[in-house]
């Protein structure tokens, strides 16, 4: 166990380290207005190396935001738009003929960036997100006998339209599983949209935003995020939220027990140890506290948990077994 004293230098060295934050919290701010929480869940998936699965409704700033924080990095960004016509060679790259040289030759996809924004990866069919999802968990593509590594850091995000499923084909859960966070976007306030449109109507674009970060600050982030102390408390903590899901009844949460048909996966631990210390880390702070995991605790379980045909005739949520299940368990 660590000493006291070290986490006072601990807690220092975080402070120094995540000095960028602000810096990357300041430029973003220029263009993206009033979705804070999906900046700062980008940068939570950056940080601790995890993907985010994004559900939101059209235009509510997805792709801006993953450009503007690109750019912010002076990162590569490719965007993808899935289609049902879409090819895992649309994606990962293909062997060329080059008559030239009389040889194949590669020519590498748009996998091939830091930032990748996958539109709509429910429109593609799962031939296509297979090739994406294993590019994600992997860290590596293959094209014909070559594995060629991707570039760090290295951050997909997918969105997908909640009402528009006519012609799609949903994510197995399994691979959902693979997604860090699933990122629930709801439209801006009054105010905050009429400040989009002055931004808008002054052509205020993502061109203006300036490199303040470089990737490889990013890398060396990443390092600091891992040593940021987590006490044995808060890890007993994040089992018994994640037990809880598995077997409610052992955590007198009997009243949820018909509306979940399985619960959350081991990765949804591993996961939400990592997040609630890239949160702390965020929050400038060399440890964590229960309410790091509590605030990261909806967008990293929603999509681990299986609703009940009962849950779902009560219209009952993801985040409403999760919510009850955090203000039942006993905070350390």
């Amino acid at each position: 166990m660590q000493t006291s004293i070290d986490i006072e230098a601990l807690n220092q060295q975080i402070y120094i380290d995540s000095a960028f934050i602000e810096l990357l919290n300041a430029e973003t701010s220029k263009v993206i207005v009033g979705q804070k929480q999906m900046i700062d869940r980008l940068m939570l998936g950056l940080l601790a190396q995890g993907h985010v699965l994004l559900e939101g409704l059209p235009g509510l700033a997805k792709t801006l935001a993953i450009k503007t924080l690109a750019s912010a990095i002076d990162a590569n960004f490719n965007r993808i738009q899935f289609t049902p016509d879409l090819l895992p060679s649309d994606i990962i790259g293909t062997m060329i003929y080059n008559p030239g040289i009389n040889e194949f030759t590669v020519r590498k996809g748009p996998i091939f960036a830091n930032f990748i924004l996958a539109d709509e990866i429910n429109r593609a069919p799962a031939k296509v997100q297979s090739a994406l999802l294993e590019a994600m968990q992997e860290k590596q593509v293959t094209i014909g006998k070559d594995s060629y590594k991707l570039d760090e850091p290295f951050l997909v995000l997918a969105t997908q339209n909640p009402i528009e499923q006519e012609g799609t084909y949903p994510l197995p859960e399994a691979q959902v599983d693979r997604f860090m966070l699933k990122v629930n976007i709801g439209y801006p306030s009054r105010e905050d949209e009429k400040m989009i449109i002055r931004k808008n109507i002054l052509g205020e674009t993502i061109q203006k935003i300036n490199a303040v970060v470089k990737p490889e600050s990013i890398i060396k982030a990443r390092e600091s995020v891992k040593k940021v102390y987590m006490d044995e408390k808060i890890e007993n903590y994040i089992l018994d939220i994640v037990f809880a899901t598995r077997e409610p009844a052992k955590y007198k949460l009997q009243e949820i027990v018909p509306l979940i048909s399985y619960g959350a996966s081991p990765r949804a631990s591993i996961n939400l140890a990592m997040a609630a210390k890239a949160h702390a880390f965020m929050q400038r702070r060399g440890y964590v506290i229960p309410d790091d995991v509590r605030n990261v605790s909806k967008d990293i379980m929603r999509h681990r948990i299986g609703l009940s045909y009962e849950a779902e005739a009560e219209n009952v949520t993801q985040d409403d077994i999760i919510t009850k299940i955090i203000n039942t368990i006993p905070v350390p």
